[in-house]
């Protein structure tokens, strides 16, 4: 039997500050228009990213008529702007769409593609794995993006608004610039030298030949030009006109400085490969917890069935209840047997047989719970087992490694005043994506190839993640929507990360939900992620606390992470109106903003 939501959502009734943020004036002005602050309520809508430049274009296209979708892709191209490390129109992303009119969850799949040339062997030479770093700032990287069909995709099903209209506050940005603060310019110094690699991306991101100064404006007059062109004529010119042409010549003939010394390894990106690339509109992920619906992405993504099996183990635990060793113990076992599974079970389902209904299922989470003991760790890596076949204490398989995944994505969460939400998580892979810029276009192009498996994880375990023609990398991003039993919105939210997003969505939903912590609160708590690994990685908060010492006296293992994760999200009140909560520290903090703090 389901146990009903802890205390009742106790945590509905809001024991947060309440933020007034005001009037947010138009992005561009050269300085951020309005201070980041991490929580807002009110009403009419609500935005939170991790930029308030790009939250202000969302709540800019609210205030004019624009529903959710809309601000969707609005705040998604700002973050183009100022975020380019991190997303961007040469990446990809999943887009969580609820329409509250029929009160249901829709998606958009748009992961980048491998080009239809390439096979298991994309990353080898003569059998063996090229280095990650040779393939990581190489035209080899490069998968087709899908962010900008993404968002036509969007608009066409569920926006209200053309994108010509959703693109104009971020070309305005683009065109007069914002100002640098701390994050932008250390993650541009973090890339300064395989930027120099590449004469485009030094001349736009290291303007005079140096690191960008904290409070200059920056800006980007190609990137300007690039939205104007795909408003004048749509997103296909990005998939069969110049700007394809652009992206082909660029990842097939990367456009090296001679003196850096770079071989920038060529990739097999063709004008057919664009031309071909289609987003999947899908059913989501679901499962049920503490009788809610736990809505997010299905496979290619990995995220909604991680997310989803780590929830169903917990599901037989009163998490309210529980000391924080023994909820931090469970969710961290939870995550590591939910991550044995991924790695043997998740790929792209186009190439795949993936056994989602089954990696959902309670019975297969009963029958891999009943591993986990209160007073011992379980050992990583922990055997897969068969969502197909559930056995108690399932784990049969032969265990394989968690194969890396880069770390630099963007989230971004919407509500607007006729109740409906999106979730949206995009990304151009690691931070600074391939380091190639597209001449005279303004954006990075992603190296999400990357998180293909370069080999097999275990050669005695089959790897459904290795490359393949037009297939899409399993992917960690999880962007959520959790309904009540009457299928309308509790809260929505998502984070950048890897795989660690995954742990990210995880512990926030279970210190919401379950340890009756504010959202803002459950956003900013110090992490764990534990990814079927021998170690488990910890922010300072839990890193440096007594709560290590004890749980290491139950078998576990650490190491510091300073940061993990950057989630974003958006709550409905039981008053009707919105609260949006970003991190407080985190990537700088975050940028929470409603339409209207009062009616």
């Amino acid at each position: 039997m389901r146990r009903p939501v802890a205390r009742k959502l106790s945590v509905l009734a809001i024991s947060v500050a309440v933020v007034s943020v005001g009037a947010a004036a138009p992005p561009g002005t050269g300085t951020h228009a309005v201070e980041k602050v991490p929580v807002a309520v009110g009403y009419g809508g609500a935005v939170s990213s991790v930029d308030a430049d790009a939250s202000a274009a969302g709540i800019e296209v609210l205030r004019k008529g624009g529903n959710a979708v809309d601000a969707a892709v609005a705040t998604a191209a700002a973050l183009g702007v100022t975020e380019p490390y991190s997303a961007g129109v040469g990446g990809g992303g999943y887009f969580v769409y609820y329409d509250a009119g029929s009160r249901t969850v829709r998606t958009i799949d748009g992961r980048e593609t491998a080009p239809l040339s390439a096979d298991s062997g994309l990353f080898t030479e003569n059998g063996t794995a090229i280095p990650f770093a040779e393939a990581v700032s190489s035209g080899l990287s490069v998968g087709t993006p899908g962010t900008p069909a993404t968002w036509q995709k969007a608009l066409d099903q569920w926006g209200s608004k053309s994108l010509r209209s959703v693109l104009k506050p971020a070309e305005r940005l683009a065109r007069e610039g914002f100002r640098v603060d701390d994050t932008f310019r250390s993650q541009t110094a973090a890339n300064e030298a395989r930027f120099r690699y590449f004469p485009d991306t030094a001349k736009l991101f290291l303007p005079g030949g140096a690191l960008p100064v904290v409070g200059s404006t920056f800006k980007n007059p190609d990137l300007a030009r690039t939205y104007a062109e795909l408003a004048d004529k749509g997103v296909g010119a990005l998939y069969r006109g110049d700007i394809a042409d652009d992206i082909v010549d660029t990842v097939d003939n990367p456009p090296v400085d001679p003196a850096s010394g770079w071989n920038a390894r060529r990739g097999d990106l063709t004008a057919k490969d664009l031309a071909a690339y289609r987003v999947r509109s899908q059913a989501p992920s679901k499962t049920s917890y503490r009788g809610l619906g736990v809505y997010s992405m299905a496979p290619s993504s990995s995220g909604g069935t991680t997310v989803g099996e780590a929830l169903n183990i917990l599901e037989n635990t009163d998490l309210s209840k529980a000391s924080e060793v023994r909820y931090l113990h469970r969710y961290i076992e939870a995550s590591r047997i939910s991550f044995a599974d991924r790695g043997r079970w998740v790929g792209d389902p186009a190439f795949e047989d993936v056994p989602t209904k089954g990696l959902l299922s309670q019975r297969y989470a009963d029958s891999r719970a009943c591993l986990i003991k209160d007073d011992a760790v379980l050992t990583s890596p922990v055997a897969p087992g068969d969502p197909r076949d559930p056995a108690s204490c399932d784990a049969r398989g032969t265990a394989a490694p968690t194969t890396y995944e880069g770390d630099s994505t963007t989230h971004l969460t919407v509500a607007d005043k006729w109740g409906n939400v999106v979730s949206y998580t995009l990304t151009i892979e690691q931070t600074g994506g391939s380091g190639i810029t597209v001449p005279g276009r303004g954006f990075l192009l992603n190296n999400e190839l990357t998180d293909f498996s370069f080999t097999p994880a275990s050669p005695a375990v089959h790897d459904p993640n290795l490359p393949g023609p037009g297939k899409r990398p399993r992917s960690s991003m999880s962007p959520t929507i959790v309904l009540d039993r009457h299928d309308k919105p509790v809260v929505a939210l998502g984070s950048p990360g890897g795989a660690t997003i995954i742990t990210t969505v995880l512990q926030t939903l279970t210190g919401f939900l379950d340890r009756g912590l504010p959202l803002v609160d459950a956003i900013a708590a110090p992490r764990a992620s534990q990814r079927n690994a021998a170690t488990t990685e910890l922010e300072p908060g839990l890193y440096d606390s007594p709560l290590r010492t004890r749980l290491e006296a139950i078998g576990h293992g650490f190491r510091a992470n300073p940061e993990i994760g950057a989630a974003t999200g958006v709550q409905r009140l039981p008053d009707g109106r919105w609260l949006a909560a970003a991190e407080k520290v985190r990537r700088g903090g975050g940028s929470a903003m409603v339409v209207r703090p009062a009616r």
